[in-house]
């Protein structure tokens, strides 16, 4: 596939905006990286990772609460990927380079590789988002229908019912089938990946070996391979809902767009920062309690136009995107709660399975 570009000759759009944010930081006089409240976030949410790990596997509690300790570490895993993770991965987390390295490498703690994701997510999907055969993050198998350029298929009309099951087997295929894929494919989707250093090769195969270690040997081997399993699907099944959900909710909803470049030139029609705005949407922006357990990512507009920024800024510097999309007359997409962005992808989901 040849090069997408964007027509970023004039970009008045994000040179005022910029201008904006650059201002923003020099009159506070603070970092965009992040501060105490995301390094307190830090360690209130490994201090609970590793509690409830810990209850898990050397106790011997009752079926249910082992089993609501289990959708706990879901959840738990799930907010240090917002939070930490995501942060660390986006060189938003620290000033210091070595310490951002260190946050993203959170994610291999948690099963997944943060050398792939990096190019995954940081590279592919933040440059091409939403644009059907080269961002990644939207190729979700022939099961989902979740743009118009996607092939139809009979099951696609009952999608947005059983949409439930599938995002909750993403964390597993992740971790179990996508990793080693793009590994030994050398590719990402479409996109061909860096050679692999020999550090890196030996990370991605640690990891893996580490991850099965601690999350199935080390129980298993204190409550037996049946109650570990059932445990563990709990505990995947639960990370990859919330993780899946919250991502769906950003990109994959009524308002969003999946433009496609032009077939002669290859070029997509805005330039770059209002490609990101037309494709991204917030929700629940006026919940603290979800942005702090999402790591901000309900402002995922403000993230995806400065993903070098910590999402502990968002709230304030949404303001100044706000701003600068009224002057310029263009959509600003934000849904009030997670129910009614739910709402808006469930519907659209349902448009595309049965168009």
């Amino acid at each position: 596939m040849a090069k997408i570009t964007f027509n970023n000759r004039q970009s008045p759009f994000f040179d005022a905006l910029r201008s904006k944010i650059d201002n923003y930081f020099e009159e506070h006089k603070i970092s965009p990286t992040g501060n105490m409240k995301l390094w307190s976030k830090t360690i209130i949410l490994a201090i609970a990772a590793v509690t409830v790990y810990l209850l898990l596997v050397f106790t011997h509690l009752p079926i249910a609460a082992q089993l609501g300790l289990c959708a706990v570490l879901g959840f738990n895993l799930a907010s240090i990927g917002f939070n930490v993770m995501h942060d660390g991965a986006h060189g938003s987390y620290s000033k210091n380079k070595h310490l951002n390295n260190i946050m993203s490498y959170s994610l291999n703690i948690m099963g997944g590789s943060s050398f792939m994701w990096k190019i995954k997510h940081n590279v592919i999907h933040h440059s091409f988002t939403n644009i059907e055969g080269v961002d990644d993050d939207i190729m979700v198998g022939p099961l989902m229908r979740i743009n118009e350029q996607q092939k139809k298929y009979w099951i696609h009309r009952f999608q947005h019912i059983y949409w439930v099951l599938l995002y909750g087997l993403t964390y597993f295929v992740w971790i179990f089938w996508n990793d080693f894929q793009k590994y030994f494919t050398h590719k990402i989707g479409p996109t061909p990946i860096r050679k692999m250093k020999l550090s890196e090769h030996i990370g991605f195969w640690l990891t893996k070996i580490g991850y099965l270690t601690f999350f199935i040997i080390l129980p298993a081997y204190n409550h037996g391979i049946l109650a570990t399993l059932a445990g563990y699907a709990v505990v995947l099944f639960v990370t990859g809902l919330v993780i899946a959900v919250i991502f769906q909710l950003a990109h994959v909803v009524e308002d969003t767009k999946f433009p496609a470049p032009d077939p002669t030139s290859n070029k997509i029609e805005n330039e770059w920062a209002l490609h990101q705005i037309y494709t991204t949407a917030n929700f629940a922006t006026n919940s603290k309690t979800i942005s702090w357990f999402m790591g901000g990512l309900n402002f995922q507009v403000e993230h995806h136009l400065f993903p070098k920024i910590s999402h502990i800024h968002y709230p304030q510097i949404s303001k100044l995107v706000r701003e600068t999309c009224q002057e310029f007359n263009v959509q600003y997409i934000e849904y009030p709660t997670i129910w009614s962005a739910i709402g808006a992808h469930l519907r659209h989901l349902r448009q595309l399975g049965r168009a």
